[in-house]
């Protein structure tokens, strides 16, 4: 179902939820579907665990969450959080839930109170090989293409996607909806708000 206001309805031929303000009646829809929490140490039943995964016992383990094998969880960083998402309505911001889940490859590495958030509605995707330092924040929807490396403090806004094999020094600021080709270099304390073809390095 798509949610549209009417003016953009004319001419569409599929289901669809016509309302004056299709942002905040997405976050009305979305709060009907909002996930359980878990907040308190431990694994939760339904969680697959693979046998061989090392778990910090002062980590939380959802439901429905999958470790694989080999795996090592640091209770200090945080995955499937919240996705920062509101929509405004009468000068106040009502809260968008979110969704959607968190994706995480093999031989990836997540550095102590680094935090990632899970998708509003698609899955945040880490892919294989990247490598997170200490204090990152990675938004919701956001897609890290393999063998990616990203130093301390660097801030990835909501779906924005940075290709494979990059560099990001540390404090980068990537604004939201960003676009990062494969194999870019960006210098420490760079702030992106446009999009970066393949290759290139950037700085400042």
């Amino acid at each position: 179902v798509v949610v549209m206001c009417e003016e953009d309805a004319d001419g569409y031929h599929g289901t669809a939820l016509i309302a004056r303000d299709p942002y905040l009646a997405f976050a009305s829809i979305a709060a009907l579907f909002e996930p359980v929490r878990a907040v308190a140490p431990g694994i939760h039943a339904i969680a697959a665990i693979d046998p061989s995964a090392r778990i910090d016992p002062a980590a939380s383990i959802g439901a429905f969450l999958s470790i694989g094998a080999n795996t090592q969880v640091d209770a200090g960083a945080v995955i499937g959080a919240d996705g920062f998402g509101f929509a405004p309505h009468k000068g106040e911001w009502v809260k968008i839930e979110q969704l959607g889940a968190v994706r995480i490859g093999d031989d990836v590495e997540i550095g102590a109170n680094t935090c990632i958030d899970r998708g509003a509605l698609d899955d945040t995707v880490i892919e294989d090989g990247v490598k997170l330092d200490n204090l990152i924040q990675i938004g919701h929807n956001v897609q890290i293409g393999e063998n990616t490396v990203s130093s301390a403090q660097t801030g990835i806004a909501g779906t924005s996607k940075v290709g494979h094999n990059c560099f990001l020094a540390g404090q980068v600021g990537i604004a939201d909806h960003v676009t990062i080709g494969d194999r870019v270099c960006i210098g420490s304390k760079s702030g992106l708000d446009k999009d970066v073809p393949d290759g290139e390095v950037r700085f400042g």
